[in-house]
């Protein structure tokens, strides 16, 4: 279950917490003074969101091909007019990624009115047209992130997700907190039928936009986790989900280590920006 506020504070000051949200700062600092970013972040920013919902999808389990990625989120390629399950779930992944790109105020203003745009992208294709945004009805079960053990209940998901909304709208936590919160309260509590985890890496990729941490967008997050494996991301949560302190001291600790990473991309995207790579 989320900690409460004034538990968060005290983690967010751990020596370890601290040194993983100065570490994570620093490798998205040196992004932000890349060469090309000073006068095309856009053109970065763009190929962020492509990486991100391809990465996104493959953890989900949806295996694709960044290139057809890439086209089908620029227009260069047509969608399936019948896609498959795994082509559902890109379907849902790019469109919520491509979403982020205009929620930053509002997650922060109407958390819920945000996460439920966020959800109406990503589920577009997985749900009846009365779940989208909406958390599961009484009764309804949630599949996804088996290996976290049983979804909560949906009347507990649903508070759950209603916790979330002064994490995301405090100002004193370090962003890397309330985006690692965030998504790990998401992943675990599943309140929605299906999409919960591109729901969740698309609110930890707005947080880490907006509160500053990486403010040119840059950076890929969702390469940072699928980079060091489904094994290391899902033992992550999963140590989250035991409720103690050290348990989100690890996961805090693998979403900086993820953000490096996710920076590391970003310099890559950066210098296929200035060499003209992108066009």
């Amino acid at each position: 279950m989320l900690a409460p506020l004034a538990a968060l504070t005290t983690i967010a000051d751990l020596p370890e917490v601290v040194a993983a949200n100065d570490r994570a700062r620093e490798a998205c600092t040196r992004l932000r003074w890349h060469q090309a970013l000073r006068r095309r972040i856009p053109e970065g920013a763009a190929e962020s969101r492509i990486r991100g919902a391809w990465a996104s999808a493959e953890l989900d389990g949806a295996r694709s091909d960044l290139d057809v990625v890439r086209d089908l989120m620029r227009g260069a390629r047509d969608r399936s007019t019948a896609p498959d399950p795994a082509e559902q779930v890109i379907h849902g992944a790019m469109a919520a990624t491509a979403a982020t790109e205009s929620l930053g105020a509002q997650l922060r203003q109407a958390p819920r009115q945000a996460i439920a745009r966020l959800h109406l992208a990503a589920a577009a294709e997985l749900v009846p047209e009365e779940e989208l945004g909406r958390p599961r009805p009484s009764g309804r079960d949630c599949t996804e992130f088996a290996i976290l053990g049983p979804a909560a209940p949906s009347a507990a998901a649903a508070a759950r997700l209603d916790a979330l909304d002064p994490i995301l709208a405090e100002p004193d936590l370090p962003a890397l907190v309330v985006a690692g919160i965030a998504h790990a309260e998401i992943a675990h509590a599943r309140p929605f039928t299906r999409g919960n985890g591109i729901v969740a890496r698309a609110v930890e990729r707005t947080v880490i936009k907006t509160a500053g941490l990486d403010p040119t967008g840059v950076a890929v997050p969702e390469v940072g986790h699928h980079r060091r494996g489904a094994a290391a991301y899902h033992g992550a949560l999963a140590a989250y989900g035991q409720g103690t302190r050290a348990g989100i001291v690890v996961w805090l600790e693998h979403c900086a280590d993820a953000l490096v990473a996710a920076a590391d991309e970003g310099h890559a995207i950066a210098d296929a920006v200035l060499a003209g790579r992108l066009r």
